[in-house]
């Protein structure tokens, strides 16, 4: 049985950034194992030839992607991932908001053109897409503790050590002796995948099954253009429709890159499901026809990622769930077994951002923390009882 001091699950932001952290504090017997083939978890950003996902290229290769997971995120009230954005040597950008929008009241009305507004404060967004970042962390990383199409199936805790019952890509199943488990995927995805060993405390495993997965029931789809026509109209790019599929739009255009259109889905996972992608993406083309005019009906390429339908993202709870934040649960147990061995890192478990990108930055940072913390008491209990023995 292989052995590491730490081994974190997930390699989406939380894990990539959890890792960097243990870096920094000179902590290199760790592990990252990463369920799909690629690494940024609900972060996917992708050219417009469709040929890269995130965790699989740079942004000077790539500088103009697409995000089809999230693609925004407040400098005014998140300064650590703003300042990290900095550090990484990032370029942020303002998201377009300047125009009119485009309104479509009822399934029965034509759509309406109404004065736009701007956000406040204003978002941003990456140049090279959210993926940028993924890229940028890992790039601090190194490979040999990192792998990707290995799933944790079982945690096994003895009170001493975790032992982790991992997936290869052929099935096998193999296993890894850890002192300690950082889990950087959300709560309550975890807790329908993962068998532990003892069973986690029934308070603490309740609250993870009850607490929603960002993005689990969203779908987006993004459209492609040669040239952003809707700003020559005096559009912004941004719509409502109580018509769909999409029930939100937006301008998804990168500064001297190509021109795009992105929405949110307000049709139900259960609908989409039953939907091949090719009619959903035809029914997007005419609702974009319908509200930004003629040119809208011939995107150079489109995208559809239906995070529903991801099994490292969504659980039977998460598919027509309404989609809200929620409370955000304990990190770890605060006794027995677990305490002390098992953290929870993921963006749900962030108290100020949960959910959000900013989310799994502060909660991986405060894992991190808990677990020198945690490795700390275990020590001087350690120390404690030799000198009892002695």
């Amino acid at each position: 049985m292989s052995t590491a001091h730490i081994a974190i699950i997930g390699g989406g932001l939380s894990g990539l950034y959890a890792a960097s952290l243990l870096e920094e504090h000179g902590l290199r017997d760790y592990v990252l194992l990463e369920a799909r083939d690629t690494f940024g978890g609900r972060i996917e950003s992708v050219p417009a030839n469709g040929l890269m996902v995130a965790g699989t290229g740079s942004v000077t290769e790539h500088p103009h992607r697409f995000d089809l997971g999230p693609a925004w995120f407040w400098p005014a009230l998140q300064p650590q991932l703003d300042r990290l954005v900095h550090d990484l040597g990032l370029e942020r950008f303002e998201q377009h908001e300047a125009g009119d929008m485009m309104v479509e009241r009822s399934p029965h009305e034509r759509p309406a053109r109404i004065r736009g507004y701007a956000s406040s404060p204003s978002s941003a967004r990456l140049v090279g897409g959210m993926a940028a970042l993924i890229d940028a962390v890992r790039s601090r990383l190194a490979p040999a503790r990192m792998m990707t199409g290995h799933p944790v199936r079982r945690l096994r805790c003895t009170g001493h050590h975790v032992e982790l019952d991992i997936e290869g890509a052929r099935g096998q199943v193999t296993s890894l002796c850890a002192g300690h488990v950082l889990l950087a995927i959300p709560p309550r995805l975890a807790a329908a995948t993962i068998e532990f060993t003892p069973a986690l405390p029934e308070t603490l495993e309740r609250a993870w099954r009850r607490t929603a997965t960002w993005m689990a029931p969203h779908a987006k789809y993004v459209a492609v253009y040669d040239a952003p026509f809707w700003r020559e109209e005096g559009l912004s790019g941004e719509a409502r429709s109580a018509r769909g599929p999409l029930g939100e739009i937006y301008d998804a255009s990168a500064p001297g890159g190509s021109a795009a259109l992105f929405g949110f889905f307000g049709v139900p996972a259960s609908v989409r499901r039953r939907v091949a992608d090719d009619v959903l993406r035809a029914h997007c083309r005419a609702q974009l026809t319908r509200l930004f005019g003629a040119r809208a009906a011939t995107p150079t390429a489109e995208f559809i990622k239906d995070w529903a339908a991801d099994p490292y993202t969504a659980t039977a709870a998460d598919q027509d769930a309404v989609v809200q934040h929620s409370a955000v649960p304990s990190a770890e147990a605060s006794s027995g077994v677990w305490h002390g061995r098992l953290v929870g890192v993921g963006s749900e478990w962030s108290p100020h951002f949960p959910g959000y990108v900013a989310g799994a930055i502060e909660a991986a940072s405060l894992g991190v923390r808990a677990l020198k913390d945690a490795a700390t008491r275990q020590d001087a209990s350690c120390g404690e009882r030799n000198m009892t023995r002695s």
